[in-house]
């Protein structure tokens, strides 16, 4: 966990972060995102209760010293009215809260249940905002030739590698950034990858991959800074690269590519490898499933949703697609 956060962490909610990371092996990025959601809480609970100035920013309001009794004395009618400051005074769509609501009833389980400080949970029967079913936003097969067609930087062999990557494998951003070079098997032309609670998984790589990855492996080699790291993917200053340099990358090359502000982010770049490998590879949803490293089903039967050409191509192929409408006699007055 980041200092700023460990400086500023109460130690009930240190403990529920010690116990995500530890007990139930959350990854570095999962235990910061509970830390926000739960400091957003207990931001307002101090401000509910008249312990922080009125004239106080919001991002300025400290958590560390949140007395505990604040948290324990809540109640389902509390978890409401917080629901109600989300939407009306920090305006967060409909997913933010509910991301947010889950967040407080994973927090208030721990207390209950795990650290055994609270009698009762109180936000145990708390309902989380509906969130409407969304089809992901993605690249066609030409905008994604176009992307790879427009690369041009002074690393472009390393981001032509990346964005390969990303639009054939269907990798997360964290997955990418973590890659190490043993990672990289070339006799069995696979990379292991370590998701979502550091689960680990094996992609097949085509190809393109391939010598995507060649190209670049062969360059960083050449710099003799680059051989005391394992990590694979490196900035100039010569460690492993960031994430927020990677979003930069995909950015810079939309913008590049005409392909800027249509909503197209690292995250839109596996589904867009996952669409592409629905509609034109005709990969089932349970192969695909394995790609992508989904826990469930249903996450990946989005995909089967997305309009594509094999829809067209069935109703197309239908015995009465070419039945026309019967001319008739004209009728006799």
């Amino acid at each position: 966990m980041r200092q700023d956060y460990i400086n500023d962490c109460p130690g009930f909610l240190m403990d529920f972060l010690t116990n995500l990371k530890l007990v139930r092996d959350r990854a570095d990025r999962t235990e910061e995102a509970y830390y926000i959601d739960i400091r957003t809480f207990l931001r307002y609970l101090k401000s509910k209760n008249g312990l922080v100035s009125k004239d106080t920013e919001y991002k300025d309001i400290r958590i560390a010293d949140t007395p505990f009794p604040l948290v324990e004395n809540f109640t389902i009618n509390d978890a409401y009215m917080y629901l109600r400051y989300l939407r009306d005074e920090r305006h967060n769509s409909t997913a933010t809260r509910a991301r947010k609501c889950s967040s407080l009833k994973q927090f208030y389980f721990y207390l209950n249940k795990k650290a055994m400080r609270i009698k009762s949970n109180p936000v145990a029967d708390l309902e989380l905002p509906k969130v409407k079913n969304k089809l992901p936003k993605f690249l066609s097969l030409e905008e994604s030739k176009q992307l790879l067609g427009s690369v041009d930087s002074s690393n472009a062999i390393r981001d032509y590698c990346i964005l390969t990557l990303f639009l054939n494998c269907g990798m997360r951003l964290s997955e990418l950034v973590g890659l190490d070079l043993n990672d990289y098997s070339r006799d069995n032309r696979t990379l292991r990858l370590f998701g979502k609670g550091s689960k680990e998984r094996i992609v097949y790589l085509n190809d393109a991959c391939v010598a995507a990855l060649e190209a670049y492996l062969t360059e960083r080699a050449s710099d003799e800074k680059n051989k005391q790291l394992n990590a694979m993917f490196i900035s100039r200053n010569h460690t492993r690269i960031s994430t927020r340099r990677v979003q930069l990358i995909v950015e810079e090359n939309l913008k590049k590519a005409g392909l800027a502000n249509i909503g197209i982010s690292t995250h839109k770049l596996r589904h867009t490898a996952a669409t592409l490998m629905y509609q034109h590879g005709n990969v089932d949803t349970l192969v695909l499933k394995e790609i992508l490293g989904h826990k469930s089903i249903s996450t990946t039967e989005i995909y089967t949703h997305l309009g594509n050409e094999s829809i067209k191509q069935a109703a197309e192929a239908s015995p009465l697609a070419d039945m026309k409408l019967p001319s008739r006699s004209k009728k006799t007055k």
